[in-house]
């Protein structure tokens, strides 16, 4: 490799992850970028303050809208997304309704794909729609239920690829590519995949939401969400939905806490990856299991898509058992090591069962349309040795009737 070509190679995700825009020599040498605990920036003078507050000159103003350990975050984040800027928010719920209260307004269309997070299909059936804005779930890999939606010119088009909670996968590219024609929003939550495995604006996507309290933040100890994609809207987010609609700012303590996890998220997605791949293939050998749901598993039904817009499967694997909710609940209440709780993307392996737990916000009739079985069970596999994991698994499946 010559000179020329070592100094324009862009650094890999990891170094990005550990070193954009902190420079230790700057901050009293200092090795960790220093947690800002503040809620309000002094100025020189009225005249500086006001240039601030007009966006003529660069500074911070006020802590709901941005913190130093925040522009940090968001640099890097943006960066290992592959997006122009990022914006960071007290929850993914946060980031969410932010985004929606500030792009759409009374009498627009919201095309959404028809599997989703409880509290994501809570918020736009119940909470968009109070308020004049029209919300149609479809199933965005059928090109005729696509097509019939995206005629109707909606401003976005929201879906989750991986799904919660059943892992289904969406094509990315072409959705994007046809919401385009129609000069709708793309926006992609890329909590399951995280930009280690798959990067949703590379695709074809406009922007990206992340639950940073799972993958991103790695050790259950946080709130954050963020939303990536072009300054013009991230600046838009934060100067109306973040200051005056839902205020949902991130702490400078959790900003802190999330710079720490990035450090480590490639290497992480690697291990729950590879452990999550053989919960996979121990679940589909076994009797009791009727279907196993994991995009790298060679008898996934969009296997090919997921080898196309993701380099691994991610640490989520998804199963019913023949026994409907007793087994699921059965098998739950077996289990030694592993921890029945909601979340994800922890060290620790959790499991949980959606009709009761995650996605109880869907009637029994909602669920059944969508494909959330009574008898789902989704496990977060961590990164505890996969030996144990693979053994607690085993047992809890024997005890089953």
């Amino acid at each position: 490799m010559s000179e020329r070509q070592r100094r324009n190679r862009k650094p890999g995700m990891s170094t990005r992850a550990i070193h954009e825009g902190y420079d230790p020599f700057e901050n009293r040498r200092a090795l960790t970028a220093p947690i800002y605990m503040t809620s309000t920036y002094a100025f020189e003078n009225a005249e500086e303050g006001g240039a601030v507050f007009a966006g003529e000159t660069p500074g911070f103003t006020y802590g709901r809208s941005m913190n130093p350990t925040q522009s940090l975050l968001q640099e890097r984040l943006a960066s290992l997304e592959e997006g122009e800027s990022g914006l960071t928010f007290a929850s993914g719920m946060g980031a969410i309704s932010t985004l929606f209260w500030t792009l759409c307004q009374a009498g627009d269309l919201v095309v959404c794909d028809q599997i989703l997070y409880g509290s994501t299909f809570a918020f736009l059936t119940k909470g968009l729609t109070k308020f004049g804005i029209e919300v149609q779930f479809v199933d965005l890999n059928d090109a005729d239920q696509r097509a019939q939606a995206l005629s109707r010119k909606p401003r976005i088009v929201y879906l989750e690829s991986p799904a919660n909670p059943n892992l289904r996968l969406v094509d990315i590219g072409a959705v994007a590519t046809e919401a385009k024609a129609v000069n709708a929003l793309t926006v992609v939550d890329n909590t399951f995949a995280t930009p280690a495995l798959q990067l949703p604006l590379s695709l074809g996507a406009d922007i990206v939401i992340h639950s940073m309290t799972k993958y991103l933040g790695g050790h259950g100890d946080l709130l954050a969400g963020t939303v990536i994609g072009p300054t013009e809207i991230t600046l838009r987010l934060r100067k109306e939905g973040l200051r005056f609609y839902t205020g949902a700012t991130l702490s400078p303590i959790n900003a802190f806490l999330v710079l720490r996890g990035l450090k480590t998220l490639e290497i992480r997605m690697e291990r729950h990856s590879k452990s999550a791949a053989a919960v996979a293939r121990l679940l589909a050998g076994h009797p009791k299991v009727s279907q196993v749901y994991y995009p790298f598993l060679e008898s996934a039904p969009d296997h090919e898509l997921a080898r196309r817009q993701m380099s691994d499967g991610g640490g989520l694997v998804s199963f019913e058992l023949k026994g409907g909710m007793e087994a699921g609940k059965d098998f739950i209440r077996a289990l030694e090591m592993v921890l029945c709780a909601v979340s994800l993307g922890d060290a620790e392996t959790l499991v949980q069962h959606p009709a009761s737990m995650t996605h109880s916000t869907y009637s029994a009739e909602e669920r059944a349309h969508y494909g959330i079985t009574d008898g789902l069970v989704r496990i977060s596999v961590g990164l505890e040795n996969p030996e144990d994991i693979l053994d607690d698994i085993a047992q809890a499946l024997e005890r089953l009737n």
